[in-house]
């Protein structure tokens, strides 16, 4: 691993690049139990949220859906979440917050560094199988709080998961004071996207899903499941599965795990 490969992040040129965009406050602590439970905490003592950003070095409490956990060593990662203003929004589009999100990753990632990454609905970022980023949206009303775990310098000893990857395991070097830079930016600019309704994000995401058109199994509370083509994604965001000639809509908060149907 390179020597820089870990170094802190660089608040001033981060806040440099991102000057033209939504983000209008940037912070960056040394570590915290979950960035995403400490914006919601702010939100509560009365903060306005909106346009806020943190940054973590390290999460002691990282988490994903479901309280899943999730930790990784200092410095490793691109830890931050994000307040979203959903003024003027219907809250039936709330659900596209966190497939944005992955959208600008992937995108992100594509561009900087000619990965082929793909979004897994609702929540993963992934390149092959391996996990390369998770993401978090959690209502703090009238904000959404979106969350993000970029894994940037892992090693495979270093990973929490053994379905996870790295861009240092794809052979990639990344600054991530840049690498955050460029991902507020293109989130930045798919939420005045999704803001004005423009049709053209629902293609470019179906363009990179990992789910779509594949076979699922979708795990739900209580030992249920529903087992079918996944077929598209509706303007709520929710994931379409044909099982068996009957279309079933799924949201995210209803099922417990999304996997290929051959598992």
């Amino acid at each position: 691993m390179p020597d820089d490969a870990r170094l802190p992040l660089d608040i001033n040129e981060l806040r440099s690049a991102i000057a033209e965009t939504e983000w209008r406050h940037v912070d960056v602590v040394g570590e915290t139990g979950s960035t995403n439970a400490d914006l919601i905490a702010r939100a509560a003592g009365g903060e306005d949220i909106a346009g806020a950003v943190l940054l973590a070095e390290f999460q002691s409490a990282g988490r994903g859906r479901h309280g899943r956990s999730w930790s990784a060593p200092p410095r490793s990662q691109i830890a931050m979440s994000v307040g979203v203003d959903t003024t003027g929004v219907p809250v039936a589009r709330w659900g596209w917050l966190p497939l944005l999100t992955g959208l600008a990753v992937a995108g992100t990632v594509r561009e900087q560094f000619g990965v082929d990454a793909g979004v897994k609905w609702p929540n993963d970022v992934l390149v092959g199988t391996g996990k390369l980023a998770g993401i978090l949206a959690e209502v703090s009303a009238p904000v959404i709080v979106v969350g993000l775990g970029l894994n940037v310098s892992l090693s495979a000893d270093d990973l929490p998961d053994p379905n996870a990857v790295s861009l240092s395991m794809l052979g990639h070097h990344a600054d991530r004071t840049v690498l955050a830079g460029h991902l507020l930016r293109a989130l930045s600019e798919r939420l005045q996207r999704w803001r004005a309704g423009d049709p053209r994000l629902a293609a470019e995401y179906r363009s990179v899903s990992t789910t779509i058109g594949t076979r699922v199994r979708a795990l739900l509370p209580g030992d249920s499941e529903i087992v079918g083509v996944a077929t598209d994604i509706d303007d709520a965001g929710r994931l379409l599965i044909d099982d068996g000639g009957t279309t079933v809509t799924v949201s995210a908060g209803d099922i417990t795990h999304l996997r290929p149907a051959d598992r």
